[in-house]
C-alpha cells in the first residue's frame, strides 16, 4: 500500500509566516500615495539633466556673490539669489527677470503692492509677503542710520531713505521729517495720503505738529507717482505758505524734496526757497 506523502512539519508555521508578511506588505503599500505615471527613459533623463543644470546654476551664482560681492551680479541675479530661498523647488531666473521687467528695477519690485506682485507668474501670496517684509526691513535700517547723526550732515542718507520709502508708491504721500536744534531726527511722519497726483496739505497742521514735538526745523517730502519729480506751481505755493506759517514761531523749513521714480529734486537746490 502506497503511503500518503508525508507532511513537512515546518509547512504550517512557514506558510503562516508567509501569509503574515504578505498581509504586512499589502497594508504598507495601501498606505502609500499613488505612484506617478511611468515616464519614458528619455523624459526621465531630460528632467534629471534640467535639475542638475538648475542646481549648478545656483551654486555658480552663490559662488560669484561670495567671491566678488553684489557688484558682480545684475539686479535680476540678486533677486534670483533671494528667490532661491523663497521658492526652493523652482527655476527662479525667469521669475526674477519677469519681476524686473514688470516693475522696472529692484526698488520697483520691493515697492510694488502685494496684489500686483502676485500677478507675476510664480509669485504667490507667501512670496509677495516676504518681499514686502524685506522691503520694510531695508527701510527701517535706512531710518535707523538717519537717527544716528545730524540729518543735514548725511544728506545722501536722507535721499536714500526717502527713495526707499516713497519712490514707488502709487499714490501721493506728504511726509514730514521733524528735527531738533542739533538737526537730529525727532520723528518721521506721513501727514497725508492723496490720489495719484494730489495730496491735501494744511500748513496750520504742519506747524501745530512741529510745536507738539518741540521741533525747531522741518524737511518736507512728497512723491510724484508719475515718476517726474518736477515741482508744480501748487507745490511751490504750498511750500511758501508753510514757510510763512512756521517762521514766526522759530521753526525753519530746511528743504522740500520731491521723490520720483526717475530721481528727485530739492527746492533748496533749485533755489526755490
Amino acid at each position: 500500500m502506497t503511503k500518503p506523502p508525508s507532511k513537512d512539519k515546518s509547512d504550517g508555521p512557514r506558510n503562516a509566516g508567509m501569509q503574515d508578511n504578505e498581509a504586512n506588505e499589502r497594508s504598507f503599500f495601501a498606505d502609500q500615495p499613488p505612484e506617478r505615471p511611468l515616464r519614458g527613459k528619455r523624459q526621465d533623463v531630460a528632467v534629471d539633466k534640467d535639475a542638475r543644470q538648475v542646481h549648478g546654476h545656483r551654486d555658480r551664482l552663490r559662488a560669484r556673490f561670495r567671491e566678488n560681492g553684489a557688484n558682480a551680479l545684475a539686479d535680476y541675479e540678486i533677486l534670483e539669489l533671494l528667490l532661491f530661498r523663497l521658492i526652493p523647488r523652482r527655476d527662479t531666473k525667469p521669475i526674477a527677470k519677469a519681476l524686473i521687467d514688470r516693475f522696472g528695477s529692484l526698488g520697483g519690485v520691493f515697492g510694488a503692492p502685494p496684489e500686483l506682485l502676485q500677478e507675476v507668474s510664480g509669485i504667490g501670496e507667501s512670496v509677495a509677503f516676504d518681499l514686502k517684509l524685506i522691503s520694510a526691513l531695508a527701510q527701517r535700517s535706512l531710518k535707523a542710520t538717519l537717527k544716528e547723526r545730524p540729518v543735514l550732515g548725511s544728506w545722501s542718507s536722507v535721499i536714500d531713505y526717502c527713495n526707499a520709502a516713497m519712490a514707488h508708491e502709487t499714490r501721493e504721500q506728504f511726509r514730514l521729517l521733524f528735527l531738533d536744534k542739533r538737526n537730529k531726527l525727532i520723528a518721521d511722519e506721513i501727514q497725508g495720503i492723496g490720489t495719484v497726483d494730489h495730496t491735501p496739505v494744511y500748513p496750520r497742521e504742519v506747524v501745530k505738529r512741529a510745536l507738539e514735538l518741540s521741533a525747531t526745523a522741518i524737511i518736507l517730502v512728497h512723491n510724484h507717482p508719475s515718476g517726474d519729480p518736477t515741482p508744480s506751481r501748487a507745490d511751490i505755493d504750498m511750500t511758501h505758505m508753510i514757510i510763512s506759517s512756521a517762521k514766526p514761531l522759530g521753526i525753519t523749513v530746511h528743504d522740500h524734496i520731491i521723490i520720483g521714480k526717475d530721481g528727485y529734486v530739492s527746492f533748496k537746490g533749485l533755489k526755490l526757497i
